[in-house]
């Protein structure tokens, strides 16, 4: 069986991600600068923790941030984390977060309010410059597009077409829902169509599609969006408070009963198939290649 753990650092020899984009279950935010907000990450099970130089860190505090990350980025990966940085626009300070936080080897390079294949296309020209000079794998660093406004969500698939580095692709909330002059609440209603707009786009353009950040202190209203984004086809999903990772790790993945349930379609399905029959009922459903072919999913994914 594959490990889900990404092989440790040695030395100044290039990584390859070894955990699977479905299987980076829950991507949590941390301040670039709050050092006790590190510590609670390292010990939250997040499967990648991102360093956020962006909206998270006050600019007179980015130089503080990023002069942390050789020893904070090696500490995250000794936790079994997948590390990753948001940087700001490149237009802004982005080509000086890029620089900074290089010699530390993120595993991803987080690129915010995304809008356009032009960004993507520079940003992967940045990386490949900085790969070359430090002895890194070329391509062995990727880009998320962190889509935080309606032009981002309409333009995933455009992106995620401008760069090898794209495997993954994030919704915003907060300034998505700003973005669309839209009320915030709790229910999220607001961003319906934005989330299905996104998986839909991801999924066809071959990446992973990150669910929203749940921004409300609100365990239960947690746990609904999760297994709502569940539904939708969501696998991964953003997280903005440690306390978080736990109950998104829970409602993403398969339960006892459900993995059961699969199994026993995927039997079934297999034996009939044996028979010379093209589908099966099982507990009063048809169950046909597609049907068969997403209980396999399951089945592998628990």
């Amino acid at each position: 069986m594959t490990s889900l753990r990404p092989v440790p650092t040695a030395g100044l020899a290039p990584r390859r991600l070894e955990r699977s984009p479905e299987l980076r279950r829950t991507w949590l935010f941390g301040a670039g600068a709050d050092t006790a907000m590190h510590d609670a990450m390292s010990a939250s099970g997040a499967d990648v923790l991102i360093h956020d130089l962006e909206d998270y860190t006050p600019p007179e505090r980015r130089a503080e941030a990023r002069a942390l990350a050789p020893s904070l980025y090696q500490r995250w990966r000794d936790s079994g984390a997948l590390v990753c940085v948001r940087i700001n626009p490149l237009e802004s300070v982005g080509y000086i977060d890029l620089q900074s936080v290089m010699q530390a080897r993120p595993d991803v390079v987080a690129y915010p309010k995304a809008t356009s294949a032009f960004h993507i296309r520079a940003l992967d020209v940045a990386i490949t410059t900085h790969e070359a000079a430090l002895g890194i794998e070329r391509g062995a660093i990727e880009i998320l597009p962190v889509c935080e406004t309606a032009l981002g969500v309409v333009n995933v698939r455009e992106m995620a077409g401008a760069s090898a580095r794209v495997r993954c692709a994030l919704l915003g909330s907060e300034d998505l829902a700003a973005d669309l002059g839209a009320d915030r609440t709790r229910d999220a209603l607001e961003l319906d169509y934005a989330r299905s707009r996104f998986i839909l786009e991801c999924r066809a353009a071959g990446i992973e599609p990150v669910d929203a950040p749940y921004s409300y202190d609100d365990p239960e209203g947690l746990v609904r969006e999760t297994r709502h984004a569940r539904r939708l086809g969501y696998r991964t999903k953003g997280v903005v408070r440690p306390e978080h990772v736990q109950p998104v790790r829970d409602a993403l993945v398969p339960t006892a009963l459900e993995i059961a349930h699969a199994r026993n379609v995927v039997t079934q399905f297999e034996a009939a198939r044996k028979r010379g029959e093209d589908r099966v009922l099982v507990d009063g459903l048809w169950i046909d290649v597609p049907t068969y072919l997403n209980a396999r999913r399951l089945v592998k994914s628990a």
